[in-house]
């Protein structure tokens, strides 16, 4: 069976993250690339939004999740995120991007991950 693809790019957010004194005082920008793998046949052949994923609840609750959390290092967000995800019914894969714009100077630094329900 091939999988479906559902892209949510440029999810904008903020949050704590960092190991740095300082990075704990102020939440800072960050931006998300979420790409959800799975069987959407039925909503494309049914053309019914219930069987479609809700792009909207699903970038809202990541904002939700990321805005709330306190994490050092972008590593464990991002692997929280993807679990989050992961919990999804539909959804049997997600490749996830997270940049941190302003982590060093003169450049956007970022981490990706793919991870597959077990």
């Amino acid at each position: 069976m091939s999988l479906d693809r559902v892209h949510i790019e440029g999810l904008r957010t903020r949050a704590v993250i960092g190991c740095y004194g300082w990075e704990r005082l102020v939440k800072q920008p960050l931006v998300f690339d979420i790409e959800l793998f799975g069987d959407f046949s039925r909503a494309a052949s049914t053309d019914d939004v219930t069987h479609a994923l809700d792009y909207a609840a699903i970038s809202s609750s990541v904002k939700t999740f990321v805005e709330a959390s306190s994490f050092q290092l972008l590593e464990a967000l991002i692997e929280a995120v993807a679990r989050q995800l992961l919990d999804i019914a539909a959804v049997e894969k997600v490749n996830l991007r997270i940049r941190k714009p302003y982590a060093v100077a003169d450049a956007s630094v970022g981490i990706s991950i793919e991870r597959t329900r077990q």
